[in-house]
């Protein structure tokens, strides 16, 4: 091992405190609901501390335990049951900025597509390629779906101004 690697799960506390928050975030960007949201982000510890692989530094371990959360909520949007359960439970601000409620509604409305790839670009700030490793889709796609999802919340926003 080498000394700069992370063992899994070494230090799950101070992992909880940096990035838990971040995972809820997404989460909820993802699903929509305070408890599925909670679920998700619980589902990525528990996985950090029982099957992560070693890291290489804090942003590898970050950007696994994106991909764990990410892949976690799909597996929740795609049941039978999260698609029968219509859920419009009072959103928190999940951006720490009153002001940008109405926008992040807007992005929480998006399909989830274009709503994944703005959160990471504009909320976690990660490049195209970072995000393009996240999601396993081409750099391409993620440029795709950043602009796409531009495009509709412009005409979300024109909409509203009417």
């Amino acid at each position: 091992m080498h000394s700069n690697s992370l063992r899994p799960g070494a230090d799950f506390t101070e992992s909880y405190k940096k990035h838990g928050m971040m995972l809820y975030k997404l989460a909820m960007v993802h699903l929509g609901h305070p408890h599925d949201a909670e679920e998700a982000m619980q589902e990525a510890f528990i996985k950090l501390l029982y099957h992560a692989p070693i890291f290489r530094d804090d942003e590898h371990e970050k950007a696994w335990l994106i991909r764990v959360v990410t892949n976690h909520c799909r597996n929740i949007r795609r049941s039978s049951w999260f698609r029968r359960v219509v859920k419009k439970a009072e959103l928190p601000d999940i951006s720490g900025n009153t002001s940008a409620q109405p926008l992040i509604e807007l992005v929480l409305a998006l399909p989830f597509r274009y709503r994944a790839v703005i959160h990471l670009y504009y909320y976690e700030e990660y490049s195209l390629k970072e995000i393009a490793d996240i999601l396993h889709i081409s750099e391409s796609a993620a440029k795709m779906r950043l602009n796409r999802g531009r495009q509709r919340l412009k005409l979300d926003l024109e909409g509203e101004g009417q």
